[in-house]
């Protein structure tokens, strides 16, 4: 089969043997997989947790069609599924109380093990979620984003607030989580950077935009906002500066949840403005096995559209990095590896 596969310092599409599902794994036959920024940042060299072995099929959040089942699972082959990419454990205490996200000995699809963007990929059954009939590319680019901005709206523990600000909202997680918070009913602003493509936010549910320039986000951000002070703050940059001001927007107990980090970037805290205001800070990294559930579902019910950039094939993988790089478009860049058959 053809796999893209980084060895530490190049990044080429080469041959490999097809994979044999083990107990309770299944083998999918991929036909769309995306380009995340979290396999952008482990190329570059930061740490995510056990080591990563080398040379490694990449692609997190592959989607496809499962041809073969492993000793232990319930026939399942012609099923249409997505991969979630965090593999939780299945036995410590986070995943035995259902919260998946939380396992500390959870692997990432695509990083600690060989990852879908390929023609074939074996994963746990466990995983692979159903997605009916909905196309591929739109199932593998709603399997990764949408479940994690639907687990850090529920993390903040606030049911869905009023208002909610958004942080790099022009990103995957971004677009999805102005989708989720607003599907849920929440009134939406959208913070991007000047010069992004944000003319399409409005029509994913974004009741207002503000941008920020590259330098001196955090003030612009605070300026633009004008006192208004969300009740909760979903932040998809990992921008310490901008953390930092959401941690000063944000309303009388409200939460600020961060689901990205840069390098060196840190956040700056006034701990007495933190307590007095009974403010909370969370970090999100994953999902929930629920939370895949209920996003894929309201991907399924057309509440929310993940938008895809692009769908370029596993050939071209290269420029499919290259332009997820870059800012100058909306949603998420999408590997295909067959083409998916349209309807008469």
């Amino acid at each position: 089969m053809r796999a893209a596969r980084w060895d530490g310092s190049r990044l080429r599409v080469a041959d490999a043997p097809v994979p044999e599902p083990g107990p309770g794994e299944v083998l999918i036959e991929v036909r769309a997989v995306g380009v995340n920024q979290l396999e952008r940042q482990v190329m570059a060299g930061a740490p995510l947790g056990p080591g990563v072995l080398l040379p490694r099929t990449i692609g997190l959040d592959p989607a496809g069609v499962v041809v073969a089942c492993g000793p232990g699972v319930p026939d399942r082959v012609g099923a249409r599924v997505a991969v979630k990419p965090n593999v939780p454990c299945g036995g410590c205490g986070a995943c035995t109380a259902g919260r998946e996200a939380d396992c500390p000995a959870q692997t990432v699809v695509g990083i600690h093990r060989d990852g879908g963007a390929a023609e074939y990929v074996v994963v746990p059954s466990r995983v692979a979620f159903d997605v009916g009939r909905l196309p591929f590319a739109q199932a593998a680019a709603a399997v990764h984003s949408v479940p994690i901005a639907l687990h850090m709206i529920r993390r903040s523990g606030r049911g869905v607030p009023r208002k909610v600000l958004v942080t790099g909202a022009t990103g995957a997680l971004g677009c999805a989580a102005v989708q989720v918070a607003a599907a849920l009913g929440a009134e939406v602003t959208a913070g991007a950077l000047e010069g992004e493509p944000i003319g399409d936010l409005p029509g994913l549910g974004a009741s207002e935009v503000v941008t920020y320039p590259r330098e001196g986000a955090g003030a612009a951000l605070e300026k633009a906002l004008d006192g208004s002070s969300p009740a909760l703050v979903l932040d998809a940059t990992g921008s310490g500066e901008l953390i930092s001001a959401a941690l000063r927007c944000v309303a009388w107990a409200g939460a600020v949840v961060v689901a990205a980090a840069l390098p060196d970037s840190a956040v700056e805290l006034d701990t007495r403005a933190f307590y007095t205001r009974r403010i909370t800070l969370y970090g999100c990294a994953a999902a929930d096995y629920a939370d895949v559930r209920d996003g894929l579902d309201l991907v399924a019910r057309g509440l929310v559209r993940p938008p895809v950039a692009a769908e370029l094939p596993l050939e071209e993988v290269g420029a499919a990095f290259e332009m997820a790089g870059r800012r100058d478009h909306l949603g998420k860049v999408m590997l295909v590896t067959k083409e998916e058959p349209t309807c008469p």
